[in-house]
Protein backbone atom coordinates (compact mmCIF):
# COMPACT_ATOMS: atom_id res chain seq x y z
CA UNK A 1 0.00 0.00 0.00
CA UNK A 2 1.64 3.56 -1.15
CA UNK A 3 2.19 6.38 1.40
CA UNK A 4 1.41 9.97 0.78
CA UNK A 5 4.56 12.10 -0.35
CA UNK A 6 4.48 14.08 2.43
CA UNK A 7 5.82 14.54 5.78
CA UNK A 8 2.84 16.50 8.18
CA UNK A 9 2.44 18.04 11.53
CA UNK A 10 -0.29 17.51 14.29
CA UNK A 11 -2.12 19.97 16.48
CA UNK A 12 -1.23 19.38 19.78
CA UNK A 13 0.33 17.31 22.51
CA UNK A 14 -1.83 14.01 21.73
CA UNK A 15 -3.69 13.62 18.76
CA UNK A 16 -7.78 14.29 17.83
CA UNK A 17 -9.59 11.80 17.08
CA UNK A 18 -10.02 13.64 13.56
CA UNK A 19 -6.17 13.35 12.92
CA UNK A 20 -5.68 9.56 13.62
CA UNK A 21 -8.85 8.89 11.19
CA UNK A 22 -7.30 11.47 8.42
CA UNK A 23 -3.15 10.03 8.78
CA UNK A 24 -4.55 6.61 8.62
CA UNK A 25 -6.51 7.16 5.43
CA UNK A 26 -3.64 9.34 4.54
CA UNK A 27 -0.45 7.52 5.04
CA UNK A 28 2.37 10.21 4.96
CA UNK A 29 5.64 8.96 4.16
CA UNK A 30 6.86 10.72 7.89
CA UNK A 31 5.60 13.31 10.69
CA UNK A 32 7.76 16.09 12.04
CA UNK A 33 6.97 17.68 15.78
CA UNK A 34 7.53 21.44 17.06
CA UNK A 35 7.15 22.74 20.21
CA UNK A 36 3.65 22.58 20.33
CA UNK A 37 3.90 18.97 20.48
CA UNK A 38 6.20 18.61 23.04
CA UNK A 39 5.49 18.66 26.68
CA UNK A 40 7.81 15.94 28.75
CA UNK A 41 9.63 12.43 27.85
CA UNK A 42 6.81 10.22 28.36
CA UNK A 43 4.20 12.67 26.32
CA UNK A 44 6.39 12.42 23.70
CA UNK A 45 7.06 8.59 23.42
CA UNK A 46 3.27 8.25 23.46
CA UNK A 47 2.53 10.82 20.71
CA UNK A 48 5.88 9.36 18.30
CA UNK A 49 4.44 6.01 19.05
CA UNK A 50 0.74 7.19 18.50
CA UNK A 51 1.81 8.32 14.95
CA UNK A 52 3.22 5.56 13.92
CA UNK A 53 0.27 3.41 15.23
CA UNK A 54 -2.00 5.09 13.19
CA UNK A 55 -0.31 4.74 9.97
CA UNK A 56 0.99 1.19 10.78
CA UNK A 57 4.13 1.76 10.03
CA UNK A 58 7.42 2.81 11.07
CA UNK A 59 7.62 5.95 9.71
CA UNK A 60 9.69 8.75 10.37
CA UNK A 61 9.37 11.09 13.00
CA UNK A 62 11.53 14.54 12.02
CA UNK A 63 12.41 17.10 13.98
CA UNK A 64 14.39 20.60 14.56
CA UNK A 65 16.56 20.30 17.31
CA UNK A 66 19.90 22.39 16.07
CA UNK A 67 20.56 23.55 18.93
CA UNK A 68 20.58 27.80 20.20
CA UNK A 69 17.49 29.08 19.25
CA UNK A 70 15.78 26.66 16.93
CA UNK A 71 15.39 23.42 19.35
CA UNK A 72 11.59 22.34 19.81
CA UNK A 73 12.73 19.73 22.89
CA UNK A 74 14.12 22.25 25.77
CA UNK A 75 15.68 22.41 29.16
CA UNK A 76 14.99 21.45 32.06
CA UNK A 77 14.29 18.37 30.64
CA UNK A 78 16.43 18.22 27.40
CA UNK A 79 19.66 19.88 27.08
CA UNK A 80 20.05 23.75 26.32
CA UNK A 81 22.62 24.21 23.73
CA UNK A 82 24.99 27.41 22.55
CA UNK A 83 23.94 28.36 19.17
CA UNK A 84 26.06 26.65 16.63
CA UNK A 85 28.23 29.32 15.20
CA UNK A 86 29.74 30.54 18.76
CA UNK A 87 30.24 26.78 19.49
CA UNK A 88 32.00 26.14 16.16
CA UNK A 89 34.10 28.91 16.58
CA UNK A 90 35.23 27.77 20.83
CA UNK A 91 35.21 23.88 19.69
CA UNK A 92 35.50 23.46 16.03
CA UNK A 93 34.10 20.20 14.36
CA UNK A 94 34.70 17.81 16.98
CA UNK A 95 32.45 19.39 19.43
CA UNK A 96 29.82 19.37 17.17
CA UNK A 97 30.19 15.99 16.41
CA UNK A 98 30.00 14.95 20.28
CA UNK A 99 26.62 17.69 20.64
CA UNK A 100 25.05 15.57 18.07
CA UNK A 101 25.42 11.97 19.26
CA UNK A 102 24.46 13.47 22.76
CA UNK A 103 20.99 14.96 20.36
CA UNK A 104 20.68 12.05 19.14
CA UNK A 105 20.21 10.11 22.08
CA UNK A 106 17.54 12.13 23.41
CA UNK A 107 15.82 12.46 20.19
CA UNK A 108 15.91 8.03 20.00
CA UNK A 109 14.74 8.00 23.80
CA UNK A 110 11.65 9.60 23.05
CA UNK A 111 11.29 7.67 19.56
CA UNK A 112 12.33 10.58 17.54
CA UNK A 113 14.77 8.86 13.96
CA UNK A 114 15.36 12.12 11.86
CA UNK A 115 17.03 15.40 12.51
CA UNK A 116 16.90 18.56 10.31
CA UNK A 117 20.81 19.14 10.89
CA UNK A 118 23.19 19.88 9.29
CA UNK A 119 22.49 23.56 8.06
CA UNK A 120 25.09 23.73 5.85
CA UNK A 121 24.61 27.11 4.33
CA UNK A 122 27.45 29.50 3.98
CA UNK A 123 27.03 32.60 6.45
CA UNK A 124 28.04 36.00 5.24
CA UNK A 125 28.33 38.74 7.39
CA UNK A 126 24.84 39.91 6.35
CA UNK A 127 23.42 36.90 6.50
CA UNK A 128 20.00 37.51 7.68
CA UNK A 129 19.84 36.98 11.24
CA UNK A 130 16.90 34.25 11.67
CA UNK A 131 20.09 32.24 10.31
CA UNK A 132 23.08 33.16 10.69
CA UNK A 133 23.76 32.22 14.16
CA UNK A 134 22.58 28.63 13.34
CA UNK A 135 25.14 28.24 10.48
CA UNK A 136 28.86 26.80 11.30
CA UNK A 137 31.25 29.33 9.31
CA UNK A 138 31.60 31.67 6.57
CA UNK A 139 34.12 29.45 4.66
CA UNK A 140 33.24 26.34 2.74
CA UNK A 141 35.89 24.05 4.05
CA UNK A 142 34.69 25.10 7.67
CA UNK A 143 31.16 24.21 6.73
CA UNK A 144 31.10 21.00 5.41
CA UNK A 145 33.90 19.69 8.09
CA UNK A 146 31.13 20.73 10.50
CA UNK A 147 28.39 19.35 8.81
CA UNK A 148 29.98 16.21 8.24
CA UNK A 149 30.48 16.25 12.31
CA UNK A 150 26.86 16.48 12.89
CA UNK A 151 25.66 13.83 10.34
CA UNK A 152 28.28 11.15 11.94
CA UNK A 153 27.08 12.04 15.62
CA UNK A 154 23.45 11.96 14.37
CA UNK A 155 23.38 8.61 12.65
CA UNK A 156 26.10 7.11 15.25
CA UNK A 157 23.21 7.75 17.02
CA UNK A 158 20.73 6.10 15.24
CA UNK A 159 19.41 9.37 14.01
CA UNK A 160 19.03 10.55 10.28
CA UNK A 161 20.20 13.79 9.09
CA UNK A 162 18.94 16.07 6.57
CA UNK A 163 21.26 18.29 4.44
CA UNK A 164 19.53 22.17 4.50
CA UNK A 165 18.90 24.02 2.42
CA UNK A 166 19.93 23.01 -0.23
CA UNK A 167 21.18 25.26 -2.87
CA UNK A 168 22.07 27.17 0.02
CA UNK A 169 20.27 29.93 1.91
CA UNK A 170 23.41 31.96 3.02
CA UNK A 171 23.39 34.87 1.26
CA UNK A 172 19.79 35.25 1.39
CA UNK A 173 19.03 38.98 3.34
CA UNK A 174 14.88 38.25 4.03
CA UNK A 175 13.57 35.77 6.63
CA UNK A 176 12.14 33.35 4.18
CA UNK A 177 9.56 32.89 7.00
CA UNK A 178 8.22 35.84 6.14
CA UNK A 179 9.11 36.81 2.29
CA UNK A 180 10.90 35.47 -0.41
CA UNK A 181 14.78 36.18 -0.57
CA UNK A 182 16.06 36.90 -4.03
CA UNK A 183 19.68 36.53 -3.88
CA UNK A 184 22.26 38.27 -5.84
CA UNK A 185 24.96 36.85 -6.16
CA UNK A 186 27.06 35.77 -8.97
CA UNK A 187 27.25 32.27 -10.71
CA UNK A 188 30.41 31.91 -10.08
CA UNK A 189 30.34 33.19 -6.42
CA UNK A 190 27.15 30.96 -5.73
CA UNK A 191 29.28 27.46 -7.15
CA UNK A 192 32.23 28.12 -5.96
CA UNK A 193 30.71 28.81 -2.17
CA UNK A 194 27.27 27.66 -1.73
CA UNK A 195 26.96 25.24 -4.05
CA UNK A 196 30.06 23.70 -3.62
CA UNK A 197 29.18 23.31 0.42
CA UNK A 198 26.63 21.27 -0.33
CA UNK A 199 28.21 19.36 -3.42
CA UNK A 200 30.90 18.07 -0.96
CA UNK A 201 27.76 16.67 1.17
CA UNK A 202 25.60 15.28 -1.48
CA UNK A 203 25.92 12.13 0.13
CA UNK A 204 23.81 12.27 2.65
CA UNK A 205 20.33 10.63 2.44
CA UNK A 206 17.61 13.17 2.76
CA UNK A 207 17.98 16.93 2.55
CA UNK A 208 15.41 20.49 2.15
CA UNK A 209 15.47 22.77 -0.39
CA UNK A 210 15.73 26.45 -0.22
CA UNK A 211 12.62 28.59 -0.40
CA UNK A 212 14.92 31.61 -2.60
CA UNK A 213 14.94 32.88 -6.02
CA UNK A 214 18.31 32.66 -7.40
CA UNK A 215 18.55 35.85 -9.88
CA UNK A 216 21.84 35.17 -11.53
CA UNK A 217 20.36 31.56 -12.43
CA UNK A 218 17.48 33.29 -14.31
CA UNK A 219 14.45 32.30 -11.73
CA UNK A 220 11.48 33.68 -11.22
CA UNK A 221 10.94 31.24 -8.91
CA UNK A 222 11.35 29.69 -5.44
CA UNK A 223 13.88 27.00 -6.05
CA UNK A 224 11.39 24.74 -4.18
CA UNK A 225 9.26 24.95 -7.45
CA UNK A 226 11.51 25.33 -10.09
CA UNK A 227 12.71 22.19 -12.13
CA UNK A 228 15.80 23.78 -13.09
CA UNK A 229 17.15 24.59 -9.87
CA UNK A 230 15.70 21.03 -8.55
CA UNK A 231 17.83 19.47 -11.45
CA UNK A 232 20.80 21.92 -10.66
CA UNK A 233 20.33 20.19 -6.89
CA UNK A 234 20.75 16.61 -8.89
CA UNK A 235 22.93 17.69 -11.65
CA UNK A 236 25.25 19.65 -10.57
CA UNK A 237 25.62 19.59 -6.79
CA UNK A 238 25.02 15.69 -7.18
CA UNK A 239 22.58 15.32 -4.42
CA UNK A 240 20.97 11.65 -4.65
CA UNK A 241 19.19 11.70 -1.73
CA UNK A 242 15.26 11.98 -0.97
CA UNK A 243 14.62 15.68 -1.52
CA UNK A 244 11.48 17.33 0.75
CA UNK A 245 10.65 20.78 0.57
CA UNK A 246 11.10 23.27 3.26
CA UNK A 247 8.16 24.38 5.27
CA UNK A 248 5.03 24.64 2.62
CA UNK A 249 3.36 26.93 4.83
CA UNK A 250 6.48 29.79 4.98
CA UNK A 251 5.56 33.40 3.64
CA UNK A 252 8.09 32.60 0.28
CA UNK A 253 6.35 30.45 -1.10
CA UNK A 254 3.55 31.91 -3.70
CA UNK A 255 0.01 30.85 -3.79
CA UNK A 256 -2.60 28.34 -2.05
CA UNK A 257 -1.28 25.61 -0.37
CA UNK A 258 -2.54 22.83 -2.40
CA UNK A 259 -1.13 24.82 -5.30
CA UNK A 260 2.50 25.24 -3.37
CA UNK A 261 2.62 21.59 -3.14
CA UNK A 262 1.74 20.69 -6.86
CA UNK A 263 4.52 22.73 -7.41
CA UNK A 264 6.91 21.69 -5.82
CA UNK A 265 6.04 18.27 -6.75
CA UNK A 266 6.28 19.01 -10.23
CA UNK A 267 9.34 20.17 -10.06
CA UNK A 268 10.82 17.18 -8.45
CA UNK A 269 10.54 17.40 -5.08
CA UNK A 270 10.17 13.91 -3.74
CA UNK A 271 8.33 14.80 -0.68
CA UNK A 272 6.34 17.94 0.71
CA UNK A 273 7.26 19.29 4.07
CA UNK A 274 3.53 20.70 5.87
CA UNK A 275 4.00 21.91 9.30
CA UNK A 276 1.15 23.99 11.02
CA UNK A 277 -0.80 20.77 11.84
CA UNK A 278 -3.81 22.66 9.82
CA UNK A 279 -6.18 19.41 8.91
CA UNK A 280 -7.72 21.65 6.29
CA UNK A 281 -4.56 22.15 4.86
CA UNK A 282 -3.20 18.80 5.23
CA UNK A 283 -6.23 17.57 3.00
CA UNK A 284 -5.47 19.72 0.25
CA UNK A 285 -1.79 18.88 0.48
CA UNK A 286 -2.55 15.09 0.15
CA UNK A 287 -4.47 15.23 -2.78
CA UNK A 288 -2.20 17.96 -4.72
CA UNK A 289 1.64 15.84 -3.60
CA UNK A 290 -0.05 12.50 -4.48
CA UNK A 291 1.09 9.49 -4.41
CA UNK A 292 4.98 8.13 -3.29
CA UNK A 293 6.20 6.38 -5.75
CA UNK A 294 9.11 5.72 -8.99
CA UNK A 295 12.53 7.10 -7.78
CA UNK A 296 10.44 8.92 -5.21
CA UNK A 297 9.78 6.31 -3.50
CA UNK A 298 13.34 4.23 -3.84
CA UNK A 299 15.07 7.40 -2.59
CA UNK A 300 13.26 7.71 0.29
CA UNK A 301 13.49 3.81 0.90
CA UNK A 302 17.12 4.02 0.40
CA UNK A 303 17.19 7.10 3.21
CA UNK A 304 15.24 4.84 5.77
CA UNK A 305 17.53 1.90 5.12
CA UNK A 306 20.25 3.58 6.88
CA UNK A 307 18.32 4.40 10.05
CA UNK A 308 19.93 2.01 12.60
CA UNK A 309 20.60 0.91 15.87
CA UNK A 310 22.43 3.44 18.10
CA UNK A 311 25.98 2.77 18.90
CA UNK A 312 27.55 2.03 22.48
CA UNK A 313 27.48 5.43 23.96
CA UNK A 314 29.17 6.69 27.44
CA UNK A 315 27.15 9.94 28.01
CA UNK A 316 29.93 11.00 30.74
CA UNK A 317 32.87 10.53 28.74
CA UNK A 318 31.42 12.42 26.11
CA UNK A 319 30.26 15.41 28.59
CA UNK A 320 33.89 15.71 29.61
CA UNK A 321 35.30 15.31 26.18
CA UNK A 322 32.88 18.60 24.98
CA UNK A 323 33.32 20.13 28.73
CA UNK A 324 37.71 20.60 27.87
CA UNK A 325 36.96 21.30 24.16
CA UNK A 326 34.07 24.28 25.66
CA UNK A 327 36.37 25.29 28.04
CA UNK A 328 33.97 24.30 30.91
CA UNK A 329 30.66 26.01 28.95
CA UNK A 330 29.20 23.12 27.59
CA UNK A 331 24.83 24.23 27.91
CA UNK A 332 23.15 27.44 28.67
Amino acid sequence: MSHSATILGCEGLALTRAERAFFAEARPWGFILFARNIEDAAQVSDLTSELRDCVGHDAPILIDQEGGRVQRMRGPIWREWMPPLDQVKRGGARSMALRYRLIAHELRAVGIDVNCAPTADVARSDTHPFLRNRLYGSDVETVVDVARAVSEGLMAGGVLPVLKHIPGHGAALTDSHKGLPRVAEDRATLTDVDFAAFRALNTLPLGMTAHIVFEALGSQLPATMDREMITLIRDEIGFRGALMTDDLSMGALPGPIGERAARAKAAGCDLILHCNGDLAEMHDVVIAAGALDGLSQQRCDAALAQRKTPDPLDIEAIEQDLSDLLGGEVYV
